[in-house]
């Protein structure tokens, strides 16, 4: 952090919040709340005259509430500008005003107020870190009941040499040194009840480095380590976990089931060893509770500025698992750190360079060059509804509908899903190269010749046509009847493309696209899902069974799943019968 404040080319906004992003890539918009620290953080040298005689005394954050700080105060030690700033909240303002008093420079200001500030950045990294898990909800630890029970990183705070304690651990109880140690792995991590199902990836090696370090510091001390399963899979760890238990460490399969403190302060834990299928006590003077890392707070509200996608444990969803792993689906976003999943020091520094080089590649020509495929309004027919706003999942497209301006598409933005074309009541969107008249041309032709014995599919360009090529460079078998009509996403299918085939006899349509949550489009399939029960509803009322419209999710890996969903197919196109399709071609020919 000191580097990158000294850095001439990098402007720091501490203490701020972002409260709005505009634009797309190239010409990003981003507001700023910067928050008022009631100091002049250029005038301030830090001599720390002013907390010396501040009176209001509060626990440390930095040091979890194991030390004390004052209302006035630098947040740690490496911050960047090393400068104080007051928490009003906790200060007494003018009515004491002591540390004004102390101040030559006259850095203080009870006057300061919050500002905004205005950025226009080409590209944006987002980068918004991790939030340990609140163990309060797992009682069973006794986190909120004895104090001898902590979390990791109140643990790494009492073994670093700048913590409260100088680096001596000793038990918040009494202050003395324990002579036995507990940790419990997985505390909020790898649990469907509490915390998250997914692994935080750095509490088992955290947990090794503490028992190293505790050994390496008090080599007589008991160290007992409960876990599920040690997952040591980085380079040298595993040297790590051997050397750790040749050091006398106690590692047990099996987590405590419950924690109880004896009189003279120490803890009784319950634990089920796996190994000898038995409920084992042991006696402990410290437990340490190895938290799992969950996504901070505020990244949802980061998203739907963004328009980026989530995982279902909360963390943000790359373009691409392997082919663009810290690019996000919004061109011009990347990701660093464990905004996109948890992750250690190493892999983070990587990422983090991965993604500052992919900015620069983006932004070194100055200007950037946008693909053909993307919409465009046919104003004559607009209406300035709006709908075509709502659906997009780049916010390219905008509508004043209150004036009835119709909307205008930034080609920059648009990714060329086609979702708004399909969404659109009056025709009013064309998305070049996949126009409405290029597709129906396309069915037309499929089904000029026998239609009864054809299938026909609209699949998706990134997903189920990736999935047909896959099942077909794998020699998969599946009916030679199937008829492939790409689109660039399962978003494009319109309502009419499915009329029209089964207008010209098609017996069965199958719409196809990515999974849920995996979309290339954010989240443009789920208006297909809205549209395909729209059609079902309206198929059953025509007296159109159902069935013969079918919509299934298939990735680019899935050929196998490809073959069995397009034998399926087969297996209900077999039971529609001629007598079937003609009605519903009379049906659909009725005004």
């Amino acid at each position: 952090m000191t580097d990158a404040g000294r850095h001439p080319n990098i402007t720091l906004h501490t203490l701020a919040e972002i409260s709005g992003v505009t634009g797309y890539v190239g010409n990003f918009e981003v507001e700023i709340i910067k928050r008022a620290k009631y100091v002049d953080e250029t005038a301030c040298t830090s001599c720390g005259e002013c907390a010396v005689a501040c009176p209001v005394v509060f626990p440390d954050e930095f040091n979890e509430g194991l030390a004390s700080r004052k209302a006035i105060h630098i947040p740690f030690p490496q911050a960047v500008p090393s400068s104080y700033l007051i928490n009003m909240d906790e200060c007494m303002g003018r009515g004491c005003s002591k540390c004004m008093d102390v101040c030559d420079k006259n850095c203080i200001d009870f006057n300061m107020s919050d500002g905004v500030i205005t950025e226009k950045v080409g590209t944006i990294v987002v980068a918004t870190g991790l939030e340990p898990y609140d163990p309060k909800a797992m009682d069973e630890y006794g986190y909120t009941r004895f104090e001898n029970v902590v979390t990791s990183v109140e643990f790494e705070r009492l073994v670093n040499a700048g913590g409260p304690t100088k680096g001596e651990l000793v038990r918040p109880l009494d202050r003395k040194v324990p002579k036995s140690v507990g940790f419990v792995q997985c505390v909020g991590s790898r649990s469907r009840r509490r915390g998250g199902e997914h692994c935080s990836n750095i509490c088992c090696m955290n947990t090794i480095k503490s028992t190293l370090i505790l050994k390496e510091h008090y080599p007589d001390m008991e160290i007992t380590v409960f876990y599920m399963d040690i997952r040591a899979f980085g380079k040298g760890f595993e040297d790590l976990y051997n050397r750790s238990r040749r050091l006398g460490v106690k590692y047990l399969r099996g987590l405590p089931g419950s924690v109880e403190e004896l009189p003279n302060g120490s803890l009784q834990v319950a634990v089920e060893n796996m190994a000898t299928a038995r409920v084992d006590f042991h006696e402990l003077e410290m437990l340490v509770l190895a938290l799992g890392i969950n996504a901070p707070r505020g990244t949802r509200e980061l998203q739907e500025m963004l328009g980026l996608q989530l995982t279902p444990d909360g963390f943000y969803l790359e373009a691409h698992p392997k082919l663009l792993p810290v690019d996000a689906a919004t061109r011009g976003v990347f990701y660093a750190g464990c905004a996109e999943g948890p992750k250690d020091i190493k892999e983070s520094v990587t990422q983090g360079t991965a993604a500052a080089s992919r900015a620069v590649r983006l932004m070194h020509k100055g200007e950037i060059a946008s693909e053909p495929i993307t919409a465009s309004v046919v104003t004559d027919l607009c209406n300035a509804c709006g709908i075509c706003a709502r659906v997009c999942p780049y916010n390219a497209i905008t509508v004043d509908v209150k004036k009835k301006i119709p909307a205008v598409v930034n080609t920059a933005a648009c990714a060329g899903c086609g979702t708004c074309g399909a969404e659109c009541r009056n025709n009013a969107i064309v998305l070049n190269h996949f126009t409405d008249r290029q597709i129906n041309t396309q069915t037309d032709a499929m089904l000029a010749n026998r239609p009864a014995e054809k299938i026909v599919v609209f699949a998706c360009n990134w997903c189920s046509y990736a999935g047909a090529d896959f099942a077909g460079v794998s020699r998969l078998s599946y009916p030679s009847n199937v008829r492939l009509i790409r689109t660039m996403c399962s978003g494009r299918v319109d309502e009419s493309f499915i009329w029209r085939a089964f207008e010209s006899g098609a017996p069965v349509v199958l719409v196809s696209g990515c999974h849920i949550g995996d979309c290339h489009y954010i989240d443009a399939n789920k208006w297909t899902v809205k549209r395909v029960e729209r059609i079902h509803k309206k198929m059953a009322k025509k007296g159109i069974r159902p069935e013969r419209l079918q919509l299934s999710w298939i990735s680019a890996a899935e050929g196998v799943r490809f073959a069995r969903v397009m034998a399926d197919m087969e297996d209900i196109r077999k039971t529609v019968t001629g007598e079937e399709i003609r009605d519903t071609i009379a049906i659909l020919a009725e005004p």
